[in-house]
């Protein structure tokens, strides 16, 4: 019989990179995140539907999300608790800017440990770097146990946790022991909607940062501490000050270009025999097949 569980979801509010121009990079090879509209990362949202499924199944389970960037990363956080979620916690300090994987996931595994979950479910990767490297760094810092390319957590029996990897050739069903990190593929389900319920009683859910912004006075009513999103600093999640941010990333990226595919470069075939085996020649020739 499995108990309730404490889940941590690693979301991250990332640049849609499907709108990237000539002012997406600052000079000092960080991304302009100001410059680009901001969305849930994709995968992150099949996380989330992960986590949800298991608080549907198992009575107690909480789900707090865990969400790293600036002041406006809240929003994550206040999406999460319209979709089911019950908090989350914002870390932000500018001392966390600039921050590569290695610094982002030993953030991350400080405020882990001060949350002490059951399980973290995470997307695969996010869209803004494509490195999949964010969860598998937490787990190697925190020392658990990981599963990557989770298309679906089957079940939770005690301290033990069943789940189907999608991979390239096929499926795999795996087994692990809690605590662990779970990272999920875009093949996984999408999240549900956001319910309109939830909606009316979270959408005035801020940080303390974002109430103090506020221009005008905001009186929080009794009773609805569950209004106020948990925000954490470096001074919050006791790691060493040379691991975060800017000084802990050895990750510099030069250049950031925008490739427009061109007509030039397309490919027109017919249903003939002889073309189809052109297009397997080159492809093989390429190595983009066998």
């Amino acid at each position: 019989m499995t108990k309730s569980l404490k889940i941590v979801v690693l979301a991250k509010q990332v640049p849609d990179t499907r709108n990237v121009g000539k002012d997406a990079m600052k000079a000092d090879g960080t991304v302009n995140r100001a410059a680009l509209p901001a969305i849930f990362n994709p995968e992150d949202l099949n996380a989330l539907e992960q986590a949800l499924r298991l608080k549907d199944r198992f009575p107690g389970t909480t789900i707090q999300i865990l969400t790293m960037g600036p002041g406006r990363a809240a929003d994550i956080i206040r999406e999460g608790l319209f979709r089911g979620t019950d908090g989350g916690v914002l870390l932000t300090d500018r001392k966390f800017a600039g921050a590569d994987t290695l610094a982002t996931s030993y953030a991350l595994a400080c405020a882990i440990r001060k949350m002490e979950p059951d399980i973290i479910i995470a997307g695969r990767q996010a869209i803004d770097g494509d490195t999949a490297q964010v969860g598998p760094q937490v787990s190697e810092k925190l020392g658990w146990p990981q599963v990557t390319y989770a298309e679906e957590i089957m079940d939770i029996d005690g301290s033990t946790i069943t789940i189907k990897r999608r991979l390239d050739h096929g499926v795999e069903v795996v087994s692990s022991s809690l605590p662990m990190v779970v990272t999920v593929n875009a093949s996984a389900p999408e999240c549900r909607p956001r319910n309109a319920k939830a909606v009316m009683k979270y959408k005035h859910a801020k940080t303390v940062s974002e109430i103090q912004e506020m221009s005008e006075d905001y009186v929080q009513r009794p009773g609805c501490d569950y209004l106020r999103i948990i925000e954490w600093g470096v001074a919050n999640v006791d790691g060493e000050d040379v691991r975060f941010g800017l000084a802990g990333s050895p990750t510099k990226v030069k250049k950031i270009e925008n490739v427009v595919f061109q007509a030039k470069e397309a490919k027109r075939l017919t249903a003939a025999d002889a073309d189809i085996d052109d297009l397997m020649g080159e492809l093989i020739a390429n190595h983009t097949i066998g």
